[in-house]
């Protein structure tokens, strides 16, 4: 078990739960974000989200019928990007057909574990002065692929804690703690719409695939 004594702080939420929208970019690859969707329907515990699911290009036939049926269904809005790859651009696109205050970027390929991930990060965010909130994200085998950015390591941006496991607490703890980054990854964060909106969006020119 980890060493030492931590605390966790939780936010209280508003009263009226404001609508989080979560984009997920998917090309192609049915099992994956049948995966994903799945898991935030059966484990998200938060009761005001909304799916919008980004479709750019797929050609498999298994993928185009799930999209089809997601849509169909009303359990997500399933919009096209018709357009060559650029991470940027499908976001900035996704974000004109969200409805929520808040926004999440997902990536197709990660699967919910907690309930509470969206109070978690949601009642951070509110708090004055914040921007942008990401998440420790777990490979497979309980090691850490994402605790937080650092920005400069190796010459561009390194992920901290990267490959620790569970138990392992990390420099004075920061493993297990809530703290300040540079930068989170795009594979799971949360920010204000409006903020979102001010900043003019994701850099769809220089930044079209990473960072």
């Amino acid at each position: 078990s980890p060493v030492g004594s931590y605390f966790r702080v939780r936010y209280e939420l508003p009263r009226e739960r404001p609508l989080v929208s979560i984009i997920i970019p998917t090309r192609d690859q049915a099992d994956l974000l049948r995966s994903c969707v799945e898991s935030i329907r059966k484990r998200t515990r938060y009761p005001n989200w909304e799916l919008v699911v980004v479709d750019n290009q797929s050609t498999d036939e298994k993928a185009r019928r799930y999209l089809e049926q997601l849509a169909n269904s009303g359990r997500a809005t399933v919009v096209r990007f018709d357009r060559p790859f650029n991470y940027s651009a499908i976001n900035n696109f996704a974000v004109r057909h969200a409805r929520g205050e808040v926004l999440c970027l997902l990536n197709n390929d990660t699967q919910v574990i907690s309930p509470d991930w969206i109070e978690e990060m949601l009642g951070i965010l509110l708090q004055p002065g914040v921007g942008i909130v990401g998440a420790r994200l777990w490979y497979e085998d309980d090691t850490l692929q994402h605790g937080g950015v650092i920005v400069g390591a190796g010459g561009t941006a390194a992920h901290a804690h990267a490959f620790l496991t569970r138990s392992d607490s990390g420099y004075f703890g920061r493993a297990h703690l809530a703290q300040e980054f540079s930068a989170v990854t795009g594979a799971c964060l949360m920010v204000r719409k409006s903020l979102y909106e001010e900043l003019g969006g994701l850099d769809e020119k220089n930044l079209a695939v990473a960072f």
